[in-house]
């Protein structure tokens, strides 16, 4: 079968590998589209992400969907021709485990992730996955909109993290994938007025087009453009999607008293100054929020009930003969999503 494997001199190239057989527990999905995720952008440019590194050929890919062309042996509630969803990382589900046991599987230490080192992704033509990871969709959710369920449900997962609710006023920085999917979500639960904010135009008018008030913190005062937008009384809950060192210190200035602070953008240099003495006067609530647990479902039936658009973020689909081309366009900066296409 063909893959896309990043070699360890960062070279992205198409290559042979054999086609995986399903264990007992597994299904063979037949991929159909994957999304290019800023992470899978990183490793191309960098080869790391923090201590994960790629120093062996590592197939990219984790935002996926497609469908099942073969089934384990204990596999009943899937069934070859199934289009199902991929959630790409598998807890190790030991009783040991203190994090698998409390339910809290996304922070689970030895967990398996597609396309994070030394765990192989999406861009391939088949791959075997647990059953239990995999979400059979609907017939009104398409298959392009399925794989993206999993940038959804990072914005889910902020979203409840934040306990985004009705007339909540949302800040979110950064209006890439993440951002725009968590404003999806807040407009979703309630929230309102949601301001977002970014550098680039063209992704502003996504969020404007949406609902939100968009601010170019390029050009304009996001401090004051907050503090008119809810008369005064500042956001409930700021989400900080962009990773930007200026944006993560802006948090602080943008919430209110008592609010809470969000951080789901990986910054450059981890390491960003805060005032501390200001969370404490301010009662801030300071919330990391990593990755993603029993989002799945909450994804597929928003997606499947039309109450957001994942599609409409897509600025461009190419075939995995192009996938190098895809990621150089990915690269610019211009673009929201970039798809792989197997069809």
């Amino acid at each position: 079968m063909r893959t896309a494997v990043l070699s360890e001199d960062l070279q992205l190239q198409i290559a042979e590998r054999d086609r995986p057989e399903p264990g007992e527990n597994e299904v063979l999905v037949r991929m159909r589209s994957v999304g290019i995720c800023g992470s899978d952008v990183h490793y191309y440019e960098h080869g790391r992400i923090g201590d994960y590194v790629v120093d062996s050929p590592l197939v990219l890919g984790h935002e996926s969907a497609g469908e099942v062309v073969e089934t384990g042996a204990a596999v009943d509630d899937l069934h070859v021709g199934d289009r199902v969803t991929l959630e790409p990382g598998v807890p190790c589900g030991r009783d040991d485990c203190e994090y698998c046991r409390s339910d809290e599987y996304n922070l689970c230490p030895d967990v398996h992730f597609m396309a994070t080192p030394p765990d192989d992704g999406a861009f391939a033509e088949f791959v075997a996955w647990p059953a239990d990871y995999a979400y059979r969709l609907p017939e009104s959710v398409s298959l392009q909109a399925g794989a993206l369920i999993e940038p959804l449900s990072v914005g889910i997962h902020v979203c409840r993290r934040a306990g985004v609710g009705l007339g909540d006023a949302v800040y979110i920085s950064g209006c890439g994938p993440i951002g725009l999917l968590a404003m999806e979500v807040a407009r979703v639960a309630g929230a309102e007025p949601i301001i977002a904010t970014d550098v680039l135009p063209s992704k502003l008018e996504r969020a404007r087009e949406r609902g939100a008030i968009a601010v170019n913190v390029a050009e304009d005062d996001p401090i004051a453009a907050v503090e008119k937008a809810t008369d005064g009384r500042f956001a409930d809950v700021v989400i900080e999607a962009s990773g930007a060192a200026p944006a993560i210190e802006n948090t602080l200035d943008v919430v209110r008293r008592g609010g809470t602070v969000v951080l789901v953008g990986l910054a450059a240099d981890s390491v960003v100054p805060f005032d501390t003495n200001e969370i404490i006067d301010n009662e801030l609530d300071l919330l990391g929020s990593f990755r993603y647990r029993h989002t799945y479902p909450t994804a597929i039936e928003l997606l499947a009930n039309e109450q957001v658009d994942v599609e409409g973020l897509v600025d461009f689909e190419m075939g995995l003969d192009d996938v190098d081309e895809a990621f150089r366009r990915v690269q610019s900066g211009e673009t929201v999503k970039g798809m792989i296409s197997f069809d």
